[in-house]
């Protein structure tokens, strides 16, 4: 008799905990095979790995049929994204040492030595079902792991898919494809678990749900926040740029990403020309009575409305019922006030819902944005549009978050690009703010352990006075 698939096997009592550990074991002996790798064939598999996305008809299928999957997105957007992040990472990956000898300091006599953290249970969000997952893996293999992808429910037809070009550009240049693996079909939160118990590292992106659930796994762990980026517009700043970049921001991939602007907050002194300049980047300012219908349209029973988030500004308008004019919209203004909890609108959307307030000024604007992380997103991110640097780091020296993007695009700005200095990710750490462990992009640092060889120096011991003197003088012996 031929033993049950690994899906059949899955839905068997206990069976979760059987198809996981098969996985494991294949993980762990591509390991134990790509061990002998140097430096350069283990860039060669992760070049290999990007190529799995990046190729462009490949790109295109994978964004058609994450479309087709989730219901999430669009396919220009996700061609875009499976494309520019897959080569920004590939760029950083290339330009560091994961094997052997990486860092010497002379000095302190130490020398540090990268080694693999074992294997890496990658759970990837319905939003980005190709492109996460390929991040995840060149990250990993980038430090000589195996990595084990549990996809969403959702979004699995597309994570499959994706995994399985990976293991064809992995056999393609004579390296164990079990270095990627994916959990059968169907996914539910009892194999991911049982895949977070087993693993030796647990990277999470997505609900707030399976983050917790990673954290109390047992297995060391590293997951990500919520998004609700709030953006400010100063007196200071250039309009139309300003609207041009926000609005290129708040649509693309209809507004899945978690970087994406949420919120406005304008200065009041150039309240209604920013919101013409929005207005003429394809804005729609929408009356008090439509206000009203997308509250309803947007939130059902207090949660997210499936019909109507991360889909085209014409469907939204239609289930909305918005005016004629909204559906030829490029996304919708809302303008709101007194932002906090109860506020919907302050929320995260997920969707071509910007809310806008109105500040006196720049203390008032870091008010609102207090206000708005409190609801959703602490730690993740905020923007500001300015020609005044003070200002934006009075930004970064007041608010709890990890990045503070100046005169960008949040969305194509906040997991690194190639005119700031951010780490290519999709996922995006947002520290004990968020109950998070990093408070940086996620990165290739995160996937090695590291031995220090240490040796002595000469003694490095300070007098009592040096250390003590000026405790001394001050309050006495």
């Amino acid at each position: 008799m031929n033993p049950p698939s690994p899906a059949r096997a899955a839905r068997q009592p206990g069976g979760e905990t059987t198809v996981v550990r098969e996985l494991v074991k294949r993980a762990r002996a591509a390991m134990r095979a790509f061990a002998a790798a140097d430096q350069a064939r283990v860039d060669e598999a992760v070049t290999a790995l990007a190529w799995s996305i990046y190729k462009p008809e490949r790109a295109r299928a994978l964004a058609e049929l994450a479309v087709k999957d989730t219901g999430l997105g669009n396919v220009e957007s996700k061609i875009v994204k499976n494309q520019r992040k897959t080569f920004g990472c590939l760029r950083d990956l290339l330009r560091v040492k994961t094997r052997g000898i990486i860092e010497e300091d002379k000095a302190k006599g130490i020398i540090k030595y990268a080694k693999p953290v074992g294997v890496v249970a990658a759970v990837v969000p319905s939003t980005n079902p190709a492109a996460t997952p390929v991040n995840k893996a060149m990250m990993a293999v980038k430090g000589g792991n195996a990595v084990i992808v549990a996809p969403s429910p959702s979004g699995q037809a597309t994570t499959v898919r994706t995994v399985e070009l990976m293991r064809d550009e992995l056999a393609k240049i004579g390296l164990p494809v079990d270095l990627v693996q994916v959990l059968p079909p169907p996914v539910d939160k009892a194999l991911t678990q049982a895949l977070m118990e087993a693993c030796d590292l647990v990277v999470v992106t997505g609900s707030q749900n399976n983050v917790r659930r990673a954290y109390s796994s047992g297995t060391p762990a590293i997951g990500v926040g919520a998004g609700n980026v709030p953006v400010i517009v100063d007196s200071s700043a250039d309009l139309d740029d300003a609207a041009q970049k926000i609005a290129a921001s708040k649509i693309f991939d209809n507004a899945t990403s978690c970087s994406s602007e949420n919120s406005v907050v304008i200065l009041a002194d150039i309240y209604d020309a920013a919101l013409k300049a929005l207005e003429g980047a394809g804005g729609y300012r929408t009356s008090v009575a439509e206000k009203e219908k997308i509250r309803s349209t947007l939130w059902t029973d207090g949660q997210l409305n499936r019909r109507v988030i991360a889909k085209d500004a014409a469907v939204f308008a239609r289930e909305a019922k918005l005016a004629p004019a909204a559906a030829k919209a490029r996304f919708f203004l809302v303008e709101d006030s007194d932002p906090g909890p109860g506020t919907p609108f302050a929320d995260e959307k997920l969707s071509l819902v910007l809310s806008v307030y109105k500040a006196d000024d720049l203390g008032d604007a870091i008010r609102q944005v207090n206000a708005i992380l409190a609801v959703c997103g602490k730690g993740h991110s905020v923007g500001i549009h300015t020609q005044d640097l003070g200002h934006a780091r009075r930004l970064a020296a007041e608010l709890d978050v990890v990045r503070v993007l100046v005169n960008q695009a949040h969305t194509f700005g906040n997991g690194g690009s190639f005119d700031n200095g951010l780490n290519f990710t999709l996922s995006m750490g947002c520290g004990t703010w968020a109950g998070n462990s990093i408070s940086e992009n996620l990165n290739y640092r995160h996937f090695i352990n590291i031995t220090h060889l240490v040796t002595v120096i000469p003694e490095d011991k300070p007098s009592e006075r040096d250390l003590f003197g000026t405790y001394w003088d001050r309050y006495g012996k």
